[in-house]
């Protein structure tokens, strides 16, 4: 099930501000998130309706987080960035 992907606003200042090699490797993490929404995983607790997709990339762990809608079938790329602070600026906004 292949799902068509969407990017906020968040997403897309996070992603301009990555280096070209980081930049790659998100790109290849995105397409995997889209061939399966599920291979992410679910959070809990206030970040419930949240997955978080984790990759590697420069020897750094890099989280990608999205929300699925399975009725349209679109994925909503929400965030992106290392692993440090990553859950706390998600919460802030």
């Amino acid at each position: 099930m292949t799902c068509a992907l969407k990017q906020t606003r968040r997403f897309a200042r996070a992603y301009k501000k990555l280096h070209d090699n980081v930049a790659a490797d998100v790109d290849t993490a995105t397409f995997d998130v889209a061939r399966d929404p599920t291979i992410g995983e679910r959070k809990k607790g206030d970040l419930a309706e949240l997955f978080v997709y984790k990759f590697r990339s420069q020897n750094q762990l890099y989280l990608l987080g999205y929300t699925v809608d399975d009725e349209v079938r679109l994925v909503y790329l929400e965030a992106v960035g290392p692993h440090e602070n990553f859950y706390r600026d998600i919460k802030r906004s």
